[in-house]
């Protein structure tokens, strides 16, 4: 399996260089060259099996000539081994047909821990291969940070520097970065917004002279292992409903389109999936784009779902280069005049293409605190706000009742306790056990100013285990 760049400048790669490298060197993101598809009769035979083994069948392709299958497996067990549910991501239904997929019995309490406990594994065995050792810059919104950190804190061959926010995270959320200590994990608390760490993210990348020659690798839903590592619980989804002899819908909290691009990929790969809706809070941009062709930045609001507190969507290139006939000259051309303008349409055929499978719904908070309610009350289930958000969404844009709508349980609703507070739902929220004592550990944190070169400099001066790079 080779990888080619969105921005079709830069050399393709098979799928270790791809792990390392996170965002190619024109710029833009990896993708499969192309991509594999599987038959009706093979998705139907997956039936039944364990999540690990559902996962090598979905996998192994976009591994192939790089992990022994033997080695792929055992990663694959030993990842879904840790969550602690035994189906990993079981079903919970709310209505007659409709469905809550939860995500969030990893050890981070979130979507994230699928691909992160993923990845961690994998960079331990290439790394270990190769011999190598490499830095990890990573930007969170709230969970990737967490679900990176235990990932990656085992790993003999990685330095990892999360950044995050500062006081825009759920106290939980920070805690669960903060409070996890090893030479090899620092957690920055950038005086800014969400959009500010992810840019420093960018332009360290692009720029890599500080780090004297140590390899960069991003954990953000950049890095293809992530987005590969989604496409799982898809397919895994649809063959609890009947999949693949009927289709199904989704719905995805979604702000960096990581998570829905997976349900965009699992649906050219074969799986039938007749609607993705993008449910996201009052940082609409992906909804402005998906309702009226208009990809433009606007300000920045603090919500009750801060992880989709975001203002420009890392993966949405990936759409746009499969818009565009993978014409990687066009997206080129297309994010250079976004980066200088902050505005982006595309051709109305285009949009009209994308719009056949993907809807698109903004919810605010006032919107977002009456479905935590409304579902408590009807179900007895308990949302988090992003999760409610897909719900919502789900409902308003649903295109068939007779079609089952999945909205994507992205994570724990003790994650946010403040939301939950302000819908009025009277339950006590209790951390599971391996938490409990989350509120009394202590904590280990820098903060910065929003300054490039700052963040950078520590980054030299913290690196390699705690020695200077």
């Amino acid at each position: 399996m080779r990888y080619i760049s969105t921005r079709g400048q830069a050399p393709a790669l098979n799928f270790e260089d791809v792990l390392l490298a996170g965002l190619a060197s024109d710029g833009g993101l990896y993708v499969p060259e192309n991509l594999p598809r599987f038959t009706v009769e093979e998705i139907a035979s997956w039936s039944g099996l364990p999540y690990h083994e559902l996962a090598f069948k979905v996998m192994r392709p976009f591994v192939t000539g790089s992990i022994p299958d033997a080695d792929f497996k055992q990663i694959l067990e030993e990842t879904y081994g840790v969550f602690a549910h035994n189906a990993v991501a079981p079903l919970r239904q709310l209505n007659g047909n409709e469905w809550v997929l939860e995500l969030f019995h990893g050890p981070t309490l979130a979507f994230k821990d699928f691909a992160l406990q993923l990845l961690g594994r994998l960079l331990d065995y290439v790394l270990a291969k190769r011999g190598e050792r490499v830095v990890i810059i990573g930007a969170t919104s709230g969970d990737t940070g967490s679900a990176a950190i235990e990932g990656c804190r085992r790993c003999d061959n990685v330095d990892i520097f999360i950044l995050h926010p500062h006081n825009r995270v759920s106290e939980v959320q920070r805690r669960q970065m903060t409070t996890i200590f090893g030479d090899n994990i620092h957690n920055i608390a950038i005086e800014g917004n969400f959009d500010d760490c992810q840019e420093m993210v960018k332009d360290s990348f692009a720029d890599q002279g500080f780090l004297k020659g140590t390899r960069l690798v991003a954990v953000n839903s950049i890095n293809w292992a992530r987005i590969m590592a989604q496409i799982v619980y898809y397919f895994h989804a649809a063959l609890q409903l009947g999949g693949p002899a009927r289709s199904v819908a989704f719905s995805v909290p979604t702000g960096n389109f990581g998570d829905i691009f997976a349900g965009y990929l699992a649906r050219n790969m074969g799986l039938p999936i007749s609607q993705l809706v993008v449910a996201t809070n009052r940082n609409d941009i992906l909804h402005r784009f998906m309702s009226g062709n208009r990809y433009d930045k606007d300000t920045l609001h603090p919500s009750l779902s801060p992880s989709m507190d975001i203002m420009v969507s890392s993966n949405f290139e990936r759409l746009l280069f499969d818009l565009h006939g993978r014409n990687g000259a066009a997206v080129g051309e297309l994010m250079s005049s976004f980066k200088a303008t902050g505005k982006l349409s595309v051709e109305e055929e285009r949009w009209t293409e994308a719009r056949k499978l993907f809807d698109s719904l903004a919810v605010d908070d006032e919107q977002t605190c009456k479905t935590i309610a409304q579902v408590f009350d009807t179900t007895g289930e308990l949302l988090d706000p992003h999760t409610a958000i897909g719900v919502y969404a789900a409902r308003e844009c649903r295109r068939s009742l007779s079609t089952p709508m999945v909205t994507l349980g992205t994570a724990h609703p003790v994650k946010f306790p403040e939301a939950v507070e302000k819908a009025g739902v009277g339950k006590a929220l209790e951390l599971p056990s391996h938490l409990a004592d989350l509120f009394e550990r202590p904590e280990r944190c820098t903060v910065l100013a929003n300054d490039l070169k700052a963040m950078q400099a520590f980054v030299g001066e913290h690196g390699n285990r705690g020695k200077p790079l």
